[in-house]
C-alpha cells in the first residue's frame, strides 16, 4: 500500500471523527461506512465515560474534535513530505500506552501504521474503548489495514521495536525489559508557563485552558508557573475565575478538598479561589486542583535553569520569552510533527 493511500484512509477517519467532535454528535450522509459506525462509536464514548470518571463527554469530545483537524490530506501530507519512506520495510512495532487522557497514545498508532508498520497495542485499563473500535473502523475502510493491529493484554511478544509509554518508576522498567530491542521510552514530564506581569487579560484566559483542560492529567497541562517577584495573582484569579463549574464534577471536588486539607494541616501559604489552589513550591508536578508557583528574578538565570531542566519538561507556554515556547491556550492542541519529549517518532520508525 502506498503512501498517499495510508494518508487517504486516515483523512476518512478523520471525517468520521469530525462527527463526534462536539458535545451534539451530528451524522453526516456523505461518511464513509456510518450506517454501521456511527451508533456503536456513540456507544464507545458512553462506555469510555462510565469506566473512566476523568473522561467526561467534554474532554472526550474535545480530544476528537482535535484529531479530526489534524487527520486531512493536506495537514497528513504536511507533516510526511519531509521524510523518505521508500527504504522502509514493514516491522511489527508494539505500543504501550498511558491512560490518562482519552485517545493519549492515538499519535503513536497513527505514525507506526501512516509509516508502513504493523502494530501490537497494549491499551491502559482506563484508556480501552475508543481506539479499538476506530481500528476497526480504519479496517473497513482500506482491508490494508486487516492484520496490521493486534490489540493484546497480555504479555507483549513477537514484536521488532517498541514505543512505550509510563511513569519514572515503570519507564526504568522498560528500559531494562526492552533493552533488546530499537525502542522509545517516555516517562513523566511537566510543562509549566512563565509570566512577566505583561500579560493581557486575554491571554491569561488562555493560559487557563492549559491549566484545567482535562483536569490538569496530560503532560502538556501547565502544573506550574514562574512568575515575577511581588507578582500579583489577581489579574490570574480573575481570568480563570470562568472555569468555576469545574469544582462541580466529583472526582476533580474530592482532590480539591483533600489537598487543601493536607495543606492546610500542614500549615502550608495558599492562594485559592474555591476551586485552584497556588503554592509556592519548587517542584514542576503539582496535584490535581493545584497549581505551583516559583519567583524569579533574573531572566537568564531562569532561561539557564530552565534548559538544565529540558528532559522533564514537555511544554513551556511563555510570549517572546523563550525558544520553543508555546503560545497561551495552545498545550492541549498540538500538530502532528510536534511529538512528545522531542522525539521524532517517524525517525525512528524509517530507521528500525
Amino acid at each position: 500500500m502506498q503512501l498517499q493511500q495510508r494518508i487517504n484512509a486516515f483523512s476518512k477517519l478523520g471525517d468520521f471523527i469530525s462527527q463526534f467532535s462536539s458535545n451534539e454528535f451530528k451524522q453526516k450522509l456523505d461518511v464513509t461506512n456510518n450506517d454501521l459506525f456511527f451508533e456503536g462509536f456513540k456507544h464507545q464514548i458512553k462506555l469510555a465515560q462510565e469506566n473512566n470518571g476523568w473522561f467526561t463527554t467534554e474532554n472526550i469530545t474535545y480530544a476528537l474534535n482535535g484529531w479530526s483537524k489534524q487527520l486531512n490530506s493536506n495537514n497528513l501530507s504536511k507533516w510526511l513530505d519531509r521524510y523518505n519512506f521508500n527504504s522502509t520495510s514493514s516491522q511489527k512495532v508494539a505500543i504501550i500506552m498511558a491512560g490518562n487522557i482519552p485517545l493519549v497514545g492515538f499519535h503513536d498508532f497513527l505514525a507506526v501504521l501512516i509509516s508502513g508498520h504493523s502494530v501490537l497495542i497494549k491499551q491502559s485499563s482506563n484508556d480501552k474503548y475508543l481506539l479499538p473500535y476506530l481500528a476497526k473502523y480504519l479496517e473497513h475502510l482500506d482491508p490494508y489495514f486487516k492484520g496490521k493491529i493486534e490489540f493484546t493484554e497480555e504479555k507483549l511478544q513477537n514484536f521488532n521495536a517498541v514505543i512505550a509509554t509510563g511513569s519514572n518508576n515503570t519507564a526504568r522498567y522498560f528500559e531494562y525489559y526492552f533493552k533488546g530491542k530499537p525502542s522509545i521510552i517516555r516517562n513523566n514530564r511537566n510543562s509549566l508557563a512563565i509570566l512577566t506581569g505583561k500579560e493581557t487579560k486575554e491571554e491569561l484566559k488562555a493560559l487557563s485552558e492549559d491549566i484545567f483542560r482535562y483536569y490538569g492529567l496530560g503532560c502538556r497541562s501547565v502544573s506550574k508557573l514562574y512568575v515575577p517577584k511581588d507578582y500579583n495573582f489577581d489579574a490570574f484569579f480573575e481570568s480563570i475565575y470562568h472555569w468555576h463549574p469545574i469544582i462541580n464534577k466529583a472526582k476533580y471536588a474530592n482532590n480539591y478538598d483533600y489537598n487543601k486539607a493536607v495543606y492546610l494541616m500542614s500549615e502550608f501559604n495558599l492562594l485559592e479561589n474555591g476551586f485552584l489552589m497556588i503554592k509556592e513550591d519548587e517542584s514542576n508536578a503539582s496535584p490535581i486542583a493545584t497549581v505551583f508557583y516559583e519567583y524569579y528574578e533574573n531572566a537568564d538565570v531562569l532561561k539557564a535553569k530552565l534548559k538544565d531542566e529540558k528532559d522533564n519538561i514537555q511544554c513551556i507556554v511563555s510570549k517572546d520569552f523563550i525558544e520553543n515556547e508555546v503560545s497561551f491556550g495552545e498545550t492541549q492542541t498540538p500538530q502532528l510533527w510536534d511529538y512528545a519529549d522531542n522525539v521524532d517518532t517517524i525517525e525512528f520508525l524509517i530507521k528500525i
